[in-house]
């Protein structure tokens, strides 16, 4: 699920407000905590967990408590609605649990409030971990949690149309739009593709700008004028221009537009495959197929978000916190954590496991991850990504042009800097 546009903006006005009275910079050099305490955890662990994670978290962890007696894992589930406050609240207020789930573009802003403690040592190994995962909590080299799970982008299409088309789905960008033309015109997919351009839709920006070679972050610095990110840009605005993906989708009509047949093909994560054949009934799940990004001049690059955990400076039971931690990153355990509630594992060992390695379509997602990138963690981020949807909006309406969205993006990233 989409872990990075849940937030108010009276959240982001409130972490301000809260980073200012902290008095915390960023960190300057790398740190690290000191190591956990080795032996059988002990006492209280205090866990706020969001979403259907926070739903499902207590009952799994019973299998830590019955490994580890005389510990306890009390969970609170949290709506993906309020955590964010909820979480800058409790920390503005001295009132941390120990461990908490956060969003995978939140470690930026929360370890700024100096609250949140670097990850020690001989905990984790972060190679581990795919590197796009790692990334969501790497904040100038120093590591703040764990990455939890994952999710990327791939793209789907329908399998019937395409055959009914004659063709492949596509594997590079001048494949993507003959592709999506021919389930247009000869398949049935009278409305072509279905291209977001409201909320979220910068996660079907940020991978075309890296598939064409560019980087939203240059020393230390949002970088949205380059030659790159304008190629990016108009790659996304082709599919409007050329009349392939349509920009008067009403609100709520996907995914019932690509079940019917209306559009053909789109970008989206995991949980995608559970809606389509939940809602599209008896035998749909054989006329959808998923393969990894079309690529571009450089690369196929997708995006990476997903949760992680992160443990408080003012954890009560920190060594026991820590060791939960560490048990939820376990190969087996990540594993089993994706037969429970289907969230994909950081941990790249997690899917030589037979629940996922089984699997055709997690197959894809697997390998997509192996090149997978995230938003830098700025805390300014989520600003700069409610201006980028404005400038999408305005490409898929015509409004305003590939270069011109690229030069109202910097300007806004310039005044609004990174935060650090």
């Amino acid at each position: 699920m989409n872990t990075t546009t849940r937030r108010a903006a009276a959240g982001l006005l409130a972490l301000a407000v809260l980073v200012t009275a902290c008095g915390r910079g960023a960190a300057t050099a790398p740190q690290q905590a000191a190591d956990v305490t080795t032996g059988k955890p002990s006492g209280e662990v205090t866990v706020w967990a969001i979403g259907e994670e926070g739903k499902a978290l207590g009952a799994f962890a019973k299998e830590f408590e019955a490994a580890n007696p005389g510990v306890t894992i009390n969970v609170t589930p949290i709506s993906w609605e309020v955590a964010h406050d909820k979480i800058t609240s409790a920390i503005a207020g001295s009132a941390t649990p120990d461990v908490s789930m956060i969003g995978s573009t939140w470690a930026g802003e929360l370890s700024k409030t100096g609250a949140l403690e670097p990850t020690p040592g001989n905990i984790v190994d972060k190679a581990a971990f795919f590197p796009g995962a790692w990334q969501t909590v790497d904040v100038n080299g120093t590591a703040y949690g764990v990455p939890w799970y994952v999710e990327t982008r791939v793209f789907y299409y329908r399998k019937d149309q395409a055959q009914k088309a004659g063709v492949q789905p596509p594997k590079t960008w001048e494949e993507w739009k003959t592709f999506i033309r021919a389930l247009k015109d000869k398949g049935g997919a009278g409305k072509g593709y279905n291209q977001g351009y409201m909320e979220g839709s910068w996660q079907e920006l940020l991978p075309l700008v890296w598939q064409a070679g560019g980087e939203i972050v240059k020393d230390g610095a949002y970088t949205f004028d380059t030659p790159e990110a304008v190629a990016g840009l108009k790659q996304y605005a082709s599919f409007f221009q050329e009349k392939l993906a349509p920009s008067d989708t009403p609100r709520g009509a996907f995914p019932q537009n690509f079940i019917k047949g209306e559009v053909g093909a789109f970008v989206s994560g995991p949980w995608m495959a559970g809606v389509l054949e939940a809602d599209g009934g008896a035998g749909f799940a054989g006329k959808f197929g998923l393969v990894t990004y079309p690529k571009g001049p450089k690369s196929g690059t997708s995006f990476v978000g997903g949760a992680d955990l992160v443990v408080f400076k003012k954890a009560r039971n920190r060594d026991a916190a820590w060791s939960f931690i560490r048990w939820l990153s376990e190969p087996k355990v990540q594993s089993k954590w994706y037969t429970t509630v289907k969230a994909l594992p950081a941990v790249q060992a997690a899917w030589q496991e037979p629940e996922l390695s089984a699997d055709p379509q997690l197959k894809v997602f697997g390998e997509q991850l192996k090149d997978a990138k995230t938003p830098p963690p700025f805390p300014t981020w989520e600003q700069l990504a409610r201006v980028i949807e404005g400038e999408l909006e305005k490409i898929a309406r015509g409004r305003t042009t590939p270069e011109q969205a690229a030069e109202a993006i910097q300007a806004q990233a310039d005044t609004f800097g990174t935060g650090l």
